[in-house]
């Protein structure tokens, strides 16, 4: 039987440009130009990292072969794409540029392994990988590994097809209804259609494209129960000083006259410090928690600011202090009304992954003592604002947005430090994850950080004042959103979630049975 009557193209039927450009330079293209970079970021170029992997399972003649072609295929543009994981690894972790160079490649390499798995998937359709089922199974496919990748070994959801679209708000609608990862499974979809479709089959991207702006085209202007005027505070303190003890005071002079200066310029209701902003333990008496408190008083306005905290475990055995990442929210006399602890800690930023096998490596953030996760999730309220924390890259992770609003969260606050990652892209692809949170669950996002990129996230996506890389600023936004309606995808969260690994299944099974018995 024929390659094409059984549905498998013959690699002299693949278009020539595509054959001489070569699957392995595709997907460098498509991963370095469709996630954020440092040259040009195009979020279309990312239809080439999927097309790339589809064409190079065409080659493979056996599942360890079509693992081995997309683990190698997607590799240098993942790695590429990772680049920045070197510079805090150097400049912050104490290591060589020989050993901090090879640390993209390796996280690389994991991302690169979920592409190994998504072509052997497609490889076991091969006989039917041109039919409109295939496009569906293969979206389906991909949805599936990156839900995979969002938890296993504590999770990376980092370089999601998805949020190479952020820069177009207009085209993420479709993230309230099916997800970030549902997004991403019709992106996968649209490049099948264009690489393998033929025929009437290709022009099957032109309503997977329309569906994907629908929302955008359809969406009505919400109009919020409340709003809140919010300033934010971006202290640009150089990381290489931050937990030097002489420059303690310094710093918190820096953030309370810059506050002071927001709040004489906006009268806001709330003033957003970005993580760790208070480099103490704001918990102890100290001249530094007293100058705080008494700078909160002169202000008048609730502050919202990070910084470590400490409890004493009383378990058997237990180290003697165990250490947070924690928001505080002070009320406009100074007070501590409550606080937030960070639940999803970084492996090797906060904690060491199998620690007492591994005591060769250190972590990154100083401190005799490891951090663990906090318990105390629900949002932290004053007045209209009920604010649900995202410390860090706990913004990449959509179940702790969804946690939140679930909780009662009307606004989300992404407070971050990503002065570790120098003016790299790696603040940019920080930002565009807490995009996708905002659009999945129709919520504001209130993002300060330290460093940059600071910005005020819409519901659909959009941005109001994002900051320059490394500049000390205030942003200012006189009417957040205060939203209580929640999306189809938060309301079906679980659903969702179980149906992209059922569905692939299913039409994986299908496709594979109703081939090899055509093939027969």
């Amino acid at each position: 039987m024929s390659n094409r009557s059984s549905g498998l193209l013959s690699p002299n039927q693949r278009p020539d440009s595509l054959h001489r450009f070569g699957p392995m330079g595709m997907a460098l293209v498509g991963a370095w130009f469709g996630f954020a970079n440092p040259i040009l970021h195009f979020p279309l170029a990312i239809l080439l990292l999927p097309a790339a992997l589809i064409l190079t399972t065409l080659r493979a003649q056996s599942f360890a072969q079509a693992f081995k072609n997309g683990f190698l295929t997607a590799l240098p543009g993942y790695a590429a794409s990772l680049y920045w994981l070197a510079i805090p690894v150097h400049d912050h972790g104490g290591l060589p540029w020989a050993l901090a160079l090879p640390c993209p490649v390796l996280i690389g390499a994991l991302l690169a392994a979920y592409a190994g798995l998504f072509c052997m998937g497609l490889h076991l359709i091969r006989l039917r990988i041109s039919h409109l089922l295939a496009m569906l199974a293969s979206g389906l496919l991909w949805a599936s590994l990156e839900l995979l990748r969002n938890h296993f070994l504590t999770g990376f959801s980092w370089l999601t097809l998805a949020q190479a679209m952020a820069p177009w708000p207009q085209t993420l609608g479709l993230a309230a209804w099916i997800g970030g990862f549902g997004l991403s499974a019709l992106l996968v979809g649209m490049s099948h259609c264009l690489v393998l479709g033929r025929g009437f089959a290709r022009l099957a991207v032109l309503p997977l494209a329309g569906l994907c702006l629908l929302p955008a085209l359809t969406r009505t202007p919400q109009v919020p129960a409340a709003t809140a005027s919010v300033s934010m505070i971006q202290g640009n303190i150089d990381q290489g000083l931050k937990w030097d003890e002489g420059m303690q005071a310094g710093i918190l002079g820096t953030y309370l006259d810059l506050s002071f200066k927001a709040v004489a310029e906006n009268a806001p209701d709330l003033v957003v410090w970005p993580e760790t902003a208070m480099p103490f333990y704001f918990q102890d008496p100290s001249d530094l928690t007293t100058g705080m408190r008494l700078g909160v008083s002169r202000m008048q306005v609730p502050v919202l600011a990070g910084a470590p905290a400490y409890s004493i475990p009383r378990e058997p055995g237990a180290p003697q202090y165990v250490l947070h990442n924690r928001a505080y929210l002070l009320n406009a006399n100074g007070e501590s009304l409550a606080f937030y602890d960070k639940e999803h800690l970084v492996p090797f930023g906060e904690y060491v992954p199998l620690g007492k096998w591994l005591p060769f490596i250190t972590k990154l953030v100083p401190g005799q003592f490891e951090f663990k996760p906090g318990r105390n999730t629900e949002p932290l309220k004053t007045g209209p604002l009920a604010m649900g924390l995202l410390i860090c890259y706990e913004a990449i992770f959509p179940e702790l947005a969804q946690k939140q609003v679930e909780l009662g969260a009307n606004v989300l606050v992404n407070i971050s430090n990503d002065a570790w990652f120098g003016r790299s892209s790696a603040p940019w692809q920080h930002l565009h994850l807490s995009i996708l949170r905002a659009v999945e669950q129709n919520r504001a996002i209130i993002r300060a950080t330290n460093s940059g990129v600071s910005a005020f996230i819409g519901p659909d996506g959009s941005l109001r004042g994002p900051t320059a890389l490394f500049t000390a600023k205030i942003a200012h936004d006189p009417a957040i959103p205060l939203l209580t309606e929640t999306t189809f995808y938060h309301e079906h969260f679980f659903f969702i979630h179980m149906t992209f690994p059922m569905l692939a299944s299913a039409l994986l099974g299908f496709l594979w049975w109703t081939g090899r018995k055509n093939h027969t």
